[in-house]
């Protein structure tokens, strides 16, 4: 779907595209199904195949891939989510898609902020980079670390500290990432999510719309409708400085407001990267100075 920005993102067509292309990624023989010939029309399993396996008629699943999810019952989204094989993360973003939660007044988004006792917690982690970030990927408060080894965002203005911008717009940043294109599909998946949570939120909306107009990739990751949830994993990055680093991420939801990550990256002890992280805290504001986020 092409969205405008500024433009909320339609719902109805959020869901029908997701269920359609969860469905395309399904061959009968995934799910026990007989497949009767090899010239089928459409990829991956048919409405009726899956409206079998989810034991609901083929015009309710009809109406319910249009787009028309009122009414759904918990317990048929539960069973066409088993008869997709629907993760978690997919299963929360087909929920939030087809039942949204009614608000009795339409309030404008608030501003998110980060507490100042968060903010110095960041300040006492000597060595290791670390950030808050956002709805939207917005990257909200940071260490010094964290400018060492991913660049100074305090030298961007605040609309530009976003994940999204910064690894689709800013060539440095695909040099920064070894494995740019999983980095930028775990940020689409994230968007995805947000976008199922909070479809009226014009920022989101606009942020999607300039990327779509100003990066092919982010039209071809963002057409594939994927979402999960990465809460830790491995890094490698090409720093400008250091060379290469191989960091470990965790990433822990903050108490008291669960659109909040604490994201944190470290290195094995006594490994090259340790030391180089080690370099990079020694340097202090030279190594910050030296960053991929400068202004081009």
């Amino acid at each position: 779907m092409d969205e405008q920005p500024g433009q909320p993102l339609d719902r109805r067509a959020e869901l029908s595209e997701f269920l359609r292309t969860r469905r395309a990624r399904l061959k009968p023989e995934d799910v026990g199904l007989p497949d009767y010939g090899r010239h089928r029309r459409v990829p991956g399993l048919r409405r009726e195949e899956l409206a079998q396996l989810a034991g609901v008629s083929v015009a309710y699943y009809t109406r319910l891939e249009q787009g028309n999810g009122r009414n759904v019952s918990a317990e048929v989204l539960d069973a066409i989510a088993r008869a997709l094989r629907l993760t978690d993360a997919e299963y929360a973003h087909l929920t939030h898609l087809a039942k949204p939660k009614q608000h009795k007044k339409k309030q404008p988004a608030r501003p998110q902020q980060v507490r100042g006792a968060l903010r110095q917690l960041l300040d006492t982690f000597e060595g290791v980079p670390a950030y808050v970030v956002g709805r939207r990927a917005d990257i909200l408060a940071w260490n010094r670390m964290a400018a060492a080894v991913f660049g100074d965002w305090s030298e961007l203005p605040p609309q530009e500290r976003n994940w999204a911008r910064l690894v689709f717009l800013k060539p440095d940043y695909h040099d920064l990432f070894v494995d740019w294109e999983q980095k930028a599909i775990d940020i689409v998946c994230q968007l995805r999510m947000d976008a199922g949570c909070h479809p009226d939120d014009p920022r989101l909306s606009a942020l999607v719309g300039e990327l779509s107009v100003k990066s092919g990739d982010f039209r071809r990751l963002w057409a594939t409708h994927d979402v999960k949830e990465k809460t830790h994993g491995e890094k490698r990055l090409r720093h400008p400085l250091v060379g290469d680093l191989a960091l470990q991420f965790e990433s822990f939801q903050v108490t008291g407001d669960s659109e909040l990550a604490l994201v944190t990256y470290h290195a094995e002890p006594g490994s090259a990267s340790a030391e180089a992280l080690r370099l990079l805290a020694s340097w202090g504001t030279d190594a910050t100075r030296a960053g991929t986020a400068s202004p081009q």
